[in-house]
């Protein structure tokens, strides 16, 4: 009874994955110890460097999607009793917050509105009150609201106090600069399904020195025996020590995806999202649509905005996707009912979707 119908998928994730990666997808598999398979392992952390732009030696996928990535790097990165003070302004820095409390941290909350980024005054704030604290978890991408998070000085306050920093970069990696190393951040997590346009299945993540050795010298074992990067590492490095069977075709897709963005190169691909979003932001502005966040820290993939008045929004979705074959995403949270989420990602993040997204909106609301 399968029959999938092909979608253009402009919502908040996932987006189409590029044909190339569906074809990676159907070769043949192989056994997780394979010598083939273990080539092209190293080939895909390499690549997962370039991504990242980085060269931190532990930068592998997780066997999960992008929460798999938060978890692991909550799990490894928490001692029981921490302190760890935790950012939000939307949905995933508040997931944020549930999972570093799970893995045993006392955790502060920064706040601020959804829509707007986190003020590093307030950072700085939580930090004089919080001398002991031991970690600071920032969303760079936040999904839920269209906000990209400048992140330089909330770093440097942050490694200035002796911190370890977590940082989300689920929706920005492969769309936008990710400053791993300019920044020396300590761990920094993502997914397949967004701007690497491949399917969900992995989070790659990649660990600097010093959390590295801070996972390597943990005084407890690491909460989740699944999400042990003390133990993966051991499969992804030299010693090809079993841990768990690796999903191989899904590696096949990530590798393949992570060959498109190198093949593009990252500046262009970055300056391919921000003309789409430019794009969009014009047509919707001839619909009389405004932007919920304002442009310094618009999120390039992921475009929030307000939905007209005196529309059933939830009907023009509905439209969109059955008439048009178009997903958009809903509002979340304080948000709900109030905002459309437009996501232009990866291989979507092209002017000619942005246009017929625009027709599809133009018609329905006429």
């Amino acid at each position: 009874m399968r029959n999938p119908k092909a979608k253009l998928l402009l919502g908040p994730g996932p987006s189409n994955s590029d044909p190339r990666v569906l074809r990676a997808l159907s070769e043949p598999t192989l056994g997780h110890l394979d010598p083939d398979f273990v080539a092209i392992m190293d080939e895909t952390t390499e690549l997962l460097r370039y991504v990242f732009n980085t060269k931190n030696k532990l930068t592998i996928p997780i066997s999960g999607t992008g929460s798999a990535g938060m978890e692991t790097a909550f799990m490894n990165m928490v001692e029981p009793g921490d302190k760890a003070i935790v950012c939000t302004c939307g949905i995933f820095g508040d997931r944020m917050v549930d999972v570093a409390e799970r893995a045993g941290a006392e955790v502060v909350k920064v706040e601020s509105p959804w829509g707007e980024p986190i003020d590093p005054e307030d950072v700085k704030k939580a930090i004089r009150k919080n001398p002991g604290a031991k970690l600071l978890a920032i969303v760079h991408a936040e999904t839920s609201t269209g906000v990209l998070q400048p992140l330089d000085e909330i770093v440097e306050l942050a490694h200035e106090a002796g911190m370890r920093v977590i940082v989300d970069a689920v929706t920005s990696l492969g769309g936008m600069d990710v400053p791993v190393d300019r920044l020396e951040l300590d761990f920094v997590y993502s997914g397949t399904q967004k701007c690497l346009s491949c399917p969900p299945g992995l989070a790659p993540v990649t660990v600097n020195e010093a959390a590295a050795a801070f996972i390597r010298d943990r005084k407890s074992k690491c909460r989740s025996w699944y999400l042990d990067l003390g133990m993966i590492q051991r499969y992804w490095g030299s010693e090809r020590f079993y841990h768990h069977t690796a999903p191989i075709n899904m590696i096949y897709a990530l590798h393949e995806a992570l060959t498109i963005v190198k093949e593009e190169g990252l500046e262009a691909r970055y300056k391919r999202h921000k003309e789409a979003q430019a794009a969009l932001i014009e047509g919707l502005a001839d619909m009389g649509l405004k932007p919920v966040v304002n442009e310094p820290f618009r999120l390039p993939s992921l475009t929030t905005v307000w939905t007209p008045d005196g529309i059933n929004e939830a009907a023009v979705r509905k439209t969109l996707l059955e008439e048009y074959n178009i997903e958009i995403g809903a509002g979340l949270g304080v948000f709900k009912g109030r905002i459309w989420r437009i996501g232009l990602m990866g291989t979507n993040a092209r002017r000619h979707y942005v246009v017929q997204l625009l027709g599809a909106l133009k018609d329905i609301l006429k």
